[in-house]
């Protein structure tokens, strides 16, 4: 399942199927899981944890040194979870000495021409269109959707389930669940489809819509707006995940509706 035409280190840990086709090169110190097809003309470089039945498209580079001037060849990971697809010539690269590895987690869907930068979280079921990137230290979540082109500061997070509009410029943290758009990036509502489609109920949806009513379309002051949440809107899983994003946002969100 190895063409002869591919150069495969023997110091790297293949699983069971695994097929590697012509001119790709795969390094030292690399674990690749069972059944992960890897098309002709990628290269994977030293530290590269990949797990079974991805599919890595020609041009693709995983787990090359980061482009920080800081990185001083401390030994650093890129992880990358099951049945996650790669496009072509996507870079994701290794992680430095402050989190030690660049993850993508199970279920991604990488498109041609991403970019992940060092130290990176992505988390399961995400989607980054083309051309999109992402600067060192940011944290997507689950089923976060990041639309063509957009391009994100270092250390933004996006919370589980955001969608972010394409083109977009994130310089500023994304909650949970909502949509963005626009220049600079403002809030759009909340990403109903996509919830309904992941099985939330009406009830919860309508309860997310609630809590941004107040944080983003009533009222312009977001402290205001917290604590206007917590007096009228009852206890639940959603709600906390929702404040604790927004409290632990030390860059700050985005903006709410004008």
């Amino acid at each position: 399942m190895i063409s002869p035409l591919a150069h495969v280190s023997p110091n790297a840990t293949l699983g069971e199927g695994v097929i590697i086709e012509a001119f790709s090169t795969i390094y030292d110190d690399v674990v690749i899981g069972a059944g992960t097809k890897i098309h002709p003309n990628v290269t994977i470089y030293p530290g590269a944890r990949i797990g079974d039945n991805c599919e890595i498209y020609p041009g693709a580079v995983i787990a090359v040194i980061p482009q920080d001037l800081k990185f001083e060849g401390e030994y650093t990971t890129v992880e990358i979870g099951d049945r996650t697809v790669i496009r072509e010539c996507v870079t994701i690269h290794r992680g430095t000495k402050d989190m030690w590895k660049t993850t993508v987690g199970n279920d991604c869907l990488l498109m041609t021409y991403v970019h992940v930068a060092h130290d990176c979280q992505i988390g399961n079921n995400v989607i980054m269109a083309s051309y999109s990137g992402l600067s060192g230290h940011c944290v997507v979540g689950d089923y976060a959707i990041l639309e063509g082109r957009c391009g994100s500061q270092q250390f933004i997070h996006i919370g589980a389930h955001a969608f972010v509009a394409g083109g977009s410029l994130i310089r500023k943290n994304v909650p949970p669940y909502v949509k963005c758009a626009r220049e600079p990036i403002t809030y759009a509502g909340i990403n109903s489809v996509g919830l309904r489609r992941r099985g939330y109920t009406d009830e919860q949806v309508r309860e997310i819509e609630d809590i941004y009513r107040i944080i983003f379309v009533q009222n312009s002051h977001v402290t205001k707006s917290l604590e206007i949440v917590k007096d009228t809107i009852p206890d639940s899983p959603i709600r906390r995940e929702i404040l604790s994003f927004i409290e632990a946002s030390d860059k700050g969100v985005i903006k709410g509706l004008i």
